[in-house]
């Protein structure tokens, strides 16, 4: 990570790295923040350390600084409360953790600003091959895990990547997400821009593409949704997008042309990845779901099916989750990810902890989802599974209306188009909602197995 940055220094040292509210960093700033980050954390011989810090520029700089120092860092998410984050310190076992919140230095964190600033300490020459680093699962379904991680694997996508001209990356994802970590990485070794918003809701990242004029911007499904909903309120200019990718979820075929018709400039990508295998796989067609030509051998990273889950072998594996052991990283692993072959697609169908067993018969929600979905008049909908005593479960829909559309018409439009369902997998219960819960971007679901 260093290397890359020195080189993007050395080339491009006074273009923006970061543009943010906080202002513009440039390429030679962060370098000198990184290596600052560095000889502190070598002088005070620390190996291991948390950061929570929400300026993207201070990250960037923690996390290549301690890359070269050998120090393996892990980002926690900003949404976590202080009774969280020593939750967090306590299981990953962090004694050191660098912040921007007062209360937390003031009870024995070190704060951000003091590892930026040059003490004279010898900064390393080059970051030691066994670097290692930790990033948080998002915790939708369930309390977030650490995925530990070499460097030398997850830049191994960088080897694709060349300068770049005129780009401009939005930061959808928080840097504690894998995804936000890989736009990162891209950013530093493209050589452009990334945009950061306030914040990570849709709101702020639309408002942050008309103000630095994006041109790429990767989010989750959940994303794209919410930014289309906000985009329709305000009826405000189209951001003109070149590139748009959805990844972390399941991405709908209805979403895809949606996403397509509003921004009629950019190429539509989906990304299938995840922090354990530690690499994306981008499709770029414009069909929903990954094509079948990915389950044959070759590349770096290798998929099949096995009784209906996908599962894949990476060269950029994780090394284990932390307290966990290792994994060997030519072994096969499940993804969780509940797939059907289709002619020349496979398509996903859920994750094996959200299927929803009605009466003994098991039911996939993303099916369900895909109907109601295209259906005039909703904007979100989720589909899940709500406790019943008669048949232990019934399939049950929330479903956020688009304005100015009656409830009533959409609540019949839902179950004529899913009257041709399998009995089990009709929807018992729909309830309108004015917005959804989130967790990194993502939807918080729910459901019984």
């Amino acid at each position: 990570m260093i290397e890359l940055l020195r080189t993007a220094a050395a080339e491009r040292g006074e273009q923006p790295a970061v543009v943010s509210p906080r202002g513009a960093t440039t390429f030679a700033e962060l370098l000198t923040r990184a290596e600052a980050v560095a000889a502190n954390l070598v002088a005070r011989g620390v190996g291991r350390l948390a950061i929570l810090d929400d300026d993207p520029a201070q990250v960037m700089a923690l996390l290549a600084g301690s890359a070269l120092a050998g120090a393996e860092a892990c980002v926690y998410p900003l949404a976590a409360s202080d009774e969280a984050v020593a939750e967090y310190r306590e299981r990953f076992d962090h004694d050191h953790l660098v912040t921007t919140r007062s209360g937390l230095v003031d009870a024995g964190a070190t704060a951000t600003a003091d590892l930026l600033v040059d003490h004279g300490e010898p900064v390393p020459a080059t970051a030691p091959d066994d670097a290692s680093l930790m990033c948080m699962t998002t915790g939708t379904t369930g309390a977030p895990k650490a995925a530990r991680h070499l460097w030398s694997r997850v830049l191994l996508t960088t080897r694709r990547i060349r300068p770049v001209d005129d780009q401009m990356w939005l930061l959808a994802y928080g840097l504690n997400q894998f995804g936000g970590l890989q736009i990162l990485i891209h950013v530093v070794a493209a050589q452009t821009t990334l945009a950061a918003a306030e914040t990570f809701q849709p709101r702020d990242g639309l408002a942050a593409m008309r103000r630095w004029g994006v041109t790429h911007a990767s989010g989750t499904p959940t994303f794209w949704r919410f930014l289309l909903i906000e985009m329709d309120s305000d009826g405000g200019d189209v951001p003109p997008l070149r590139q748009i990718t959805m990844g972390g979820e399941a991405v709908p075929p209805a979403l895809l042309q949606r996403v397509a018709d509003r921004f009629p400039t950019a190429r539509v990508s989906q990304i299938y990845g995840a922090n354990e295998f530690g690499q994306n796989v981008s499709v770029r067609d414009g069909v929903a779901g990954l094509p079948v030509s990915m389950l044959q051998e070759g590349g770096d990273v290798v998929f099949k099916v096995v009784d209906g889950e996908l599962w894949v072998r990476s060269r950029a594996s994780m090394l284990g989750y932390y307290g966990q052991p290792p994994i060997d990283a030519d072994a096969w692993r499940a993804t969780g990810d509940l797939v059907e072959i289709v002619d020349d697609r496979i398509e996903f169908r859920g994750r094996a902890s959200e299927v929803i067993n009605v009466g003994g018969v098991k039911v996939h929600p993303l099916p369900v989802e895909d109907r109601i979905g295209q259906i005039p008049g909703v904007a979100l909908v989720r589909v899940f599974g709500r406790p019943n005593a008669m048949v232990g479960a019934i399939v049950a829909v929330e479903v956020v209306p688009e304005s100015g559309h009656d409830t009533e018409e959409i609540d019949a439009a839902i179950r004529a188009a899913c009257a041709d369902l399998p009995p089990a997998s009709r929807p018992r219960s729909i309830r309108f909602v004015e917005t959804m819960g989130t967790t990194g971007n993502k939807l918080t679901r729910g459901g019984t197995s």
